[in-house]
């Protein structure tokens, strides 16, 4: 018998490490592979993979537009590169990440990915709030961008959209 398609009778997924695909969205000094995306399982609101940096490498600036953007190092010692704009002059800030941290990414914030390790590849487990990998490609870590057009509804107070 053959289950009606709604919100409860639907089926998993599982992809193996050979069913990844690059692609997707990419960005010069990493590869970034898509697991779960709607190309891949059909998700409508979810996007994640893996994105690895080679030894001695940096990537491209970027940001990834209105997704929020969850990373969970799974491997090397990567560091997340952004120009902290909180203070009254502008600071090139940098992450130094181990295996097992997790770090934040707010949609609009242009940053880059190093792996300063001269010897081993940096991997990381990627979620996004966006069904694909969004990727904007920039020339530095500058905001150029519209101005602020009010709060966001359901975020907190001071999240505004830019």
């Amino acid at each position: 018998m053959t289950m009606p398609e709604d919100g409860f009778h639907r089926r998993l997924y599982q992809l193996a490490p050979a069913d990844l695909s690059s692609q997707t969205a990419q960005t010069g000094g990493m590869r970034r592979v898509e697991a779960i995306s709607g190309r891949t399982v059909g998700s409508s609101g979810l996007w994640m993979g893996q994105t690895h940096v080679a030894p001695a490498t940096m990537s491209d600036n970027h940001h990834h537009g209105i997704s929020e953007t969850g990373i969970y190092v799974l491997s090397g010692h990567p560091e997340f590169v952004f120009l902290d704009e909180t203070g009254e002059e502008p600071v090139e800030t940098r992450l130094r990440t181990s295996p097992g941290d997790y770090v934040f990414v707010p949609p609009w914030v242009p940053h880059r990915e190093e792996n300063p390790d001269p010897d081993e590849q940096a991997v990381v487990v990627i979620a996004r709030t966006t069904q694909e990998a969004l990727v904007v490609n920039l020339p530095d870590l500058r905001w150029i961008g519209p101005v602020a057009t009010g709060p966001v509804k359901g975020r907190p107070a001071g999240w505004h959209t830019y």
